[in-house]
């Protein structure tokens, strides 16, 4: 049996509000604030959040994306992860 999570529980509770007790619409108030409180935002530098604004546009992606591909690819070129090998015989449309 699957557990719903607490977004799920949070949507469910919403849609009938009236039949929810008070002591479990604390519970689930309680969780999503501690998700939110958990949830581990990074703040930078005016200069750093412009030039990530900037390289998160040019790579179409979103910020946090952008975050996770260049902790990745440094921690790939640092050898803390291991580094994905191209297929020998795959398509790279041009690119080594």
């Amino acid at each position: 049996m699957k557990i719903p999570d607490t977004a799920a529980l949070l949507e469910d509770a919403a849609d009938r509000i009236a039949d929810v007790s008070r002591p479990d619409l604390q519970i689930l108030l309680r969780r999503a604030a501690l998700l939110l409180r958990n949830s581990g935002s990074i703040a930078f530098e005016n200069d750093m959040e412009e030039a990530l604004r900037d390289l998160s546009g040019e790579l179409g992606m979103t910020r946090n994306d952008t975050i996770r591909f260049i902790v990745r690819e440094w921690m790939e070129k640092n050898t803390y992860l291991p580094v994905h090998e191209l297929d020998e015989d795959g398509d790279t449309d041009g690119e080594a």
